[in-house]
């Protein structure tokens, strides 16, 4: 019994990743904009009315692509970060991993970042998505304070304006008509950051070795 009541779930489980993987392709292509219902039924190879039948809308579509490949995102800098025992140098993995997964995965960020400029209730969503990253580099940084590894400081807005450079930086890399690796950045955007909340020179000097990260796949494209 328990087996065939789950089946249905497991079902329209296999069925909302379908269509979100079909969004992932049709928004890539066409931007939120000029994306229609059709294009993502299209790509997903699934009627519209099972689409409608799991999202009643193309915002919801795209609110739920949004937060799934946030959890990702934020799953693959919570398990690069697992092994580091110091707070700076979370900080430091978690700032090198989200730049080398969006140098490698551009659709993605071209994605994210164009959220923001599609409604105002996508800027909540945005807004939202940077609060998550944002908390991940506080944390890190109050367990630097309270291990006495930098002054004390104002954690919230120091976060605030951490994850802010990334996203100018990365935003910057989007737009750029020869845009170059994004992973380059990270040297001056790390020193630059470790400076602002009082990291010594000599440990800044010290530019760890990038390790390799783990598979992120890109959704086809």
């Amino acid at each position: 019994m328990r087996r065939q009541r789950s089946q249905p779930a497991d079902q329209g489980r296999a069925s909302r990743e379908t269509i979100l993987d079909g969004a992932f392709q049709a928004f890539a292509k066409g931007g939120y904009r000029d994306t229609a219902i059709d294009d993502i039924a299209a790509a997903a190879e699934i009627s519209k009315g099972g689409i409608y039948f799991h999202f009643p809308t193309k915002e919801a579509i795209f609110r739920e692509l949004m937060r799934t490949t946030a959890d990702r995102l934020v799953g693959k800098v919570e398990g690069a970060v697992a092994a580091v025992a110091d707070p700076i140098a979370k900080a430091e993995v978690a700032l090198r991993t989200v730049l080398e997964v969006f140098a490698g995965h551009r659709t993605m960020a071209r994605l994210f970042f164009e959220a923001g400029g599609a409604g105002r209730g996508f800027q909540a969503e945005t807004n939202a998505l940077h609060d998550r990253f944002a908390r991940l580099i506080q944390s890190y940084l109050d367990e630097a304070i309270a291990q006495g590894t930098i002054p004390p400081i104002d954690t919230r807005v120091t976060s605030v304006v951490w994850f802010g450079a990334l996203d100018e930086v990365v935003a910057r890399w989007l737009v750029a008509t020869r845009p170059g690796r994004l992973e380059d950045a990270y040297p001056m955007l790390r020193a630059l950051l470790l400076r602002s909340v009082g990291v010594s020179e000599e440990t800044i000097a010290a530019v760890p070795t990038a390790a390799p990260l783990t598979t992120f796949p890109e959704q086809p494209a």
